[in-house]
């Protein structure tokens, strides 16, 4: 699992992906297509998660810079780890009124789940907005304050310690999986609908621990608040995003971990449609909000799209590939 130190995902195509989205799409090729309907923008996940935070946020950066000229409606689609979404867009195949906002189930669950008939790669890479960051954390009363109170406790407890995550194999359950044999623990991992529903069952003490992204724990936890229900312990990031607390690659262990928060068109969206959303979402990304959101909910990575974005699907794939078949998910 060392190898997953190769998973910091701004890697170079990223950068010339980035160059491109800045400029944004010309406005004649934009201009070919206009929405003729509300937009359907599917999530993948659950509400009051880290996916559903931020598609409701770019909706509201939408409305409130007149960048669409017709409604954007978000709709949940978190069944099956994602598969309910992905079986969704797959049959509006060639609709370029339906978009959909991906976490790293996006992978996991068409490879898990074969007879879906899903592949990634026939969907229409729109725009990489971001990638979302994972932290451990425990409830404040448990009295852990670090990785070392972590493994001594988790050891203690054994199988009935409980890690709340979303999904079965879903990126929460990768995580645990590294945990567990990283530092020789049992914990028992119980999938909830949602970040969201995640993050309450820590702060109400159902749970033991949580992967969660900043995003969805931050309701229990705002830096320097007396009344923190939930704290961090460690982060999977490359550099400590909260002061004082330690990345894992501090605590001597080279692993690295992100989640995509990207839109991607339906299948055999029109190459003008794809120009229009790709065009749409530059300006939704240069957004002064949608930049100081990314800073707020501590996200990472540059922006991709076309071919850049579908190169790092390709990519990622193959490292999540790996992942499951060390985790006994898949042959």
């Amino acid at each position: 699992m060392l190898q997953r130190s190769g998973r910091m995902l701004g890697f170079a195509l990223g950068m010339t992906g980035a160059a491109a989205l800045v400029a944004g799409v010309s406005s004649a090729a934009m201009a070919e297509f206009q929405p003729q309907k509300p937009i359907e923008f599917v999530v993948m996940a659950g509400k009051g998660g880290g996916a559903d935070k931020a598609v409701r946020f770019l909706q509201s950066i939408m409305a409130k810079e007149n960048l669409a000229s017709v409604p954007v409606i978000p709709v949940n689609k978190g069944g099956g780890s994602g598969a309910e979404a992905l079986v969704y867009m797959k049959g509006k195949t060639g609709d370029d009124h339906t978009i959909m906002f991906t976490l790293n189930s996006f992978y996991t669950t068409p490879l898990r789940q074969p007879e879906l008939g899903v592949d990634i790669t026939t969907f229409t890479p729109v725009m990489r907005m971001a990638e979302d960051t994972f932290c451990l954390w425990v409830n404040v009363e448990s009295g852990i304050d670090n990785i070392d109170g972590f493994v001594k406790a988790a050891k203690a407890k054994g199988k009935d310690w409980i890690m709340a995550g979303t999904g079965k194999a879903s990126e929460d359950n990768l995580l645990t999986d590294y945990l567990n044999t990283a530092y020789g623990l049992e914990m028992k991992y119980v999938p909830y609908k949602g970040g969201g529903a995640v993050a309450k069952e820590l702060a109400g003490k159902n749970a033991d621990s949580t992967v969660n992204n900043p995003s969805e724990q931050e309701p229990f936890f705002k830096v320097g608040d007396a009344s923190n229900k939930t704290k961090p312990i460690a982060c999977f990031t490359p550099e400590p995003i909260y002061e004082g607390v330690p990345t894992f690659k501090d605590q001597g262990k080279d692993f690295v971990y992100f989640m995509q928060r990207s839109v991607v068109g339906a299948p055999g969206m029109s190459a003008e449609a794809a120009a229009y959303y790709q065009d749409l979402f530059t300006r939704v990304f240069n957004a002064k909000d949608w930049q100081a959101y990314r800073v707020k909910q501590k996200l990472q990575g540059d922006p991709l799209s076309g071919d850049a974005l579908m190169a790092y699907w390709k990519k990622e794939n193959e490292v999540h590939r790996g992942m499951l078949k060390e985790m006994g998910e898949i042959k």
